[in-house]
């Protein structure tokens, strides 16, 4: 197989009456979904959308969505996923940047996709993701997809740096393909069947949604989709569907362990839970051990590496007693076959195991590059390997260990906010002087953002300035708490000692890293 194309014929043709998703009651054969696929790919070469261009998607997980994706990779067409919680200001940046063609936009999501649409020059057209859609897709007559290559492009996922100026990661066809090879070969935890049941709850503008979704259908599985991770719900499909494997961050695995503690449900059809993209602590991790029984595998990765990287697999989560047998359960486990994993100094030497350094990633699923960001690309992929900008440290063993972070990035249940946005958002209120905003521990989403503020207005309260940013950022960008003080700590050359506001939070957090 050379592209995602070929993977949905493949089971369409040995298996085309097999549920390929499930969502909202719908249920999609691998037959259905490849002539579903074939009539996007159809539509959007009809509307003029070449290959190599781009196009948008605004919404929640949805069965459409993955019409489209397929679709588009059939097209030769870059899709370009965002993030739902934005605000029209932070799509039509996104939309400007990738010079998307079309936006696909769910119906509660109009406003926010006008908006952004109306603001771009030239504006893309609208396709609203509703029952609707069908008609849309089916208007064009069958058409040949033009021929691609396992070198094109496939998504283009948004993730900022510390400038706080999105970067578009560039995915091929090969990459992606490369990580499901990747995983098919770990032997630490159990093969995939064509029967498993594969839960997609989070959401598909992360690597974690798409990419996790794309491993059921490599595997020739059924999706059942969730809209967004509600516990009840995945809880009552798990049971109902007898569901084989999930994929979720810490936040929604402590809802999951709640929930089923108020009201449990028969959960033995679950083989294996992965989970990963934020740090867990081991006490929900006991928890989490002891009510769903299954196979745990930790992962670390990143959308510039298509995925995971390591994996801890459940021969590593023994219950008892949890710490003291086993250190390596603090790790996010060793690097997946195929993946190399060494640990850089500044200088770019290769530093010994126990010492502390940046992350650097060799894998045939390292990311293209950065959309029309070649200085960034190259300093990212020197040397041909990927430069995380996550510290940590090699064991003897070979396991990794997440220490701290380069770029100062929070991660809040699984989403990745970056403080420098923040920041310059709290600054531009007048009776603000300096802002620094850090993550700092939450028992629900693993780190809450926290702003801390030096005023220049004394009168300057929290409320006021979290109304001033709700103008101003997404909902799950918005600080939690706030805190006041007097002058923020620097260093000689002025640089604010993060280190020293973390302290405070950190100090006595009992936690690992995912």
């Amino acid at each position: 197989m050379r592209t995602v194309c070929d993977v949905l014929a493949h089971h369409a043709m040995l298996r085309p009456q097999a549920a390929a998703m499930l969502h909202r009651g719908r249920s999609t054969s691998y037959a259905e979904l490849e002539q579903q696929a074939h009539r996007v790919a159809a539509r959007l070469a009809a509307q003029a959308v070449a290959p190599g261009d781009r196009v948008a998607y605004l919404g929640k997980n949805s069965d459409l969505y993955f019409q489209l994706l397929f679709g588009a990779a059939r097209a030769g067409v870059v899709l370009v996923a965002i993030n739902w919680r934005s605000t029209a200001v932070e799509v039509e940046q996104l939309l400007a940047d990738s010079g998307a063609r079309l936006l696909f936009a769910e119906p509660e999501f109009d406003a926010v996709a006008q908006g952004a649409a109306s603001a771009c020059h030239p504006a893309p057209a609208l396709v609203t993701m509703d029952e609707g859609f069908a008609a849309w897709r089916d208007a064009a007559p069958p058409s040949a997809p033009p021929e691609i290559d396992e070198e094109t492009v496939l998504l283009q996922m948004y993730t900022s740096g510390t400038t706080g100026r999105p970067k578009g990661v560039m995915i091929t066809h090969a990459n992606l393909l490369a990580q499901r090879r990747i995983e098919a070969q770990e032997p630490a935890w159990d093969p995939w069947h064509a029967d498993d049941r594969v839960l997609v709850a989070m959401p598909v503008f992360h690597i974690g949604g798409t990419g996790w979704a794309f491993i059921g259908f490599f595997n020739g599985a059924c999706n059942l989709i969730h809209a967004i991770p509600q516990a009840e719900a995945i809880l009552d499909d798990i049971d109902r569907h007898r569901v084989t494997r999930l994929f979720v961050v810490p936040a929604v695995l402590r809802q999951l362990v709640e929930a089923n503690r108020q009201r449990p449900r028969v959960l033995e059809s679950v083989r294996t839970l992965v989970y990963g993209a934020s740090p867990i602590s081991q006490t929900l991790l006991r928890e989490s051990l002891q009510v769903l029984r299954c196979g745990f595998v930790q992962q670390y990765g990143m959308t510039e590496a298509s995925g995971a990287v390591t994996c801890l697999p459940p021969a590593d989560h023994r219950l008892e007693p949890l710490e003291h047998s086993n250190p390596h359960l603090r790790s996010c486990g060793r690097a997946l076959t195929g993946v190399r994993i060494e640990i850089r100094d500044a200088q770019d030497r290769l530093l010994p195991p126990g010492e502390r350094g940046e992350i650097c990633i060799q894998s045939p699923a390292l990311m293209r590059g950065y959309w029309r960001m070649p200085e960034a690309s190259a300093e990212a992929l020197r040397g041909g390997w990927y430069h995380s900008g996550d510290v940590g440290l090699l064991d003897a063993d070979g396991y990794l260990y997440v220490v701290d972070r380069l770029k100062d990035m929070v991660i809040s249940g699984g989403e990745n906010i970056y403080p420098s946005e923040i920041e310059a958002a709290l600054q531009a209120h007048p009776g603000v002087l300096e802002a620094a905003v850090i993550g700092v521990p939450d028992v629900r989403w693993g780190e809450a953002v926290k702003a801390i503020v030096v005023r220049r207005d004394e009168a300057l309260g929290s409320d006021a300035l979290l109304a001033f940013l709700r103008e101003r950022l997404a909902g799950y960008k918005l600080p939690k708490s706030v805190d006041f003080i007097e002058a923020l700590p620097r260093n000689p050359s002025g640089k604010v000692l993060k280190t020293e506001l973390r302290k405070p939070y950190w100090r006595t957090q009992e936690s690992g890293v995912a």
